[in-house]
């Protein structure tokens, strides 16, 4: 396990040795969209009764945050390494794939749980938060990072540049991230579009996560977790098999 270990620690060395980028952009960002919407619509919207609209935003709002930084923790490396041809001294090591996938997604959490913190931690100046299931948010937490770090594997494997990654992170990531009810229930919308909305796992993801919060949530944490779930194995066995044949890394 010493191989494993260590690809992981320079995983976690490799995000955090550049943190004002990593770390606080992020949570700057996410505090913006936090400031200006409850400053705009803390007094014309309540989504949950008993609970004002800042307090249902930030949930949302870290995990939105959690969900792109776990992404862009394994995406960035993989194909930072790919372009530079560094990748070499990684598959170089007898490491095995399912290392290799494990030290990656296990890193992304890690970001993405510290980048979530944070934003939950300064979000307290804007609203308390009463945290009703504790077990659930962590289990929604830990499962979308690590969802989201096995996607952002399978995107750099694919990608062939910096470019198609970045399409990948606007064109996909972003929008479901915002289309999944971080700033709004989906009760809110047209029958059509509620429909759409639970074809989107983030959406899953976010409703889940706030149910920990408010012990509120569109629809049964059991059901949101188990479609979270099935999504990040069904990713783990693509990232695994792409992993194992060496797709786009051995020449």
């Amino acid at each position: 396990m010493t191989g494993l270990y260590t690809l992981f620690l320079k995983e976690v060395l490799r995000f955090w040795k550049v943190s004002l980028q990593t770390i606080l952009s992020p949570l700057v960002t996410t505090l913006l969209y936090l400031l200006i919407f409850s400053h705009v619509l803390e007094s014309h919207v309540q989504v949950y009764p008993g609970v004002s609209y800042t307090a249902f935003l930030i949930p949302g709002l870290v995990m939105m945050a959690m969900l792109q930084n776990a992404f862009a923790n394994s995406s960035s490396s993989l194909i930072q390494s790919k372009m530079s041809g560094n990748i070499v001294f990684i598959l170089l090591p007898p490491l095995a794939y399912w290392e290799f996938y494990v030290a990656y997604v296990a890193a992304s959490v890690v970001r993405g749980v510290v980048v979530g913190a944070g934003v939950g931690l300064a979000g307290l100046w804007f609203a308390q938060l009463p945290v009703a299931h504790p077990l659930w948010t962590l289990a929604f937490a830990v499962a979308g990072c690590a969802m989201l770090g096995a996607a952002g594997i399978v995107s750099a494997l694919w990608a062939e540049d910096y470019d198609q990654m970045a399409a990948v992170q606007n064109f996909v990531v972003v929008p479901l991230t915002f289309l999944s009810g971080v700033f709004y229930s989906i009760h809110s919308l047209p029958p059509f579009w509620q429909a759409v909305s639970r074809y989107n796992p983030f959406f899953y993801l976010i409703d889940g996560f706030r149910y920990g919060f408010f012990g509120v949530s569109d629809v049964p944490p059991g059901e949101g977790l188990l479609i979270v779930v099935v999504c990040f194995l069904a990713l783990s066995l693509a990232t695994l098999r792409l992993l194992k044949s060496g797709y786009k890394l051995r020449k």
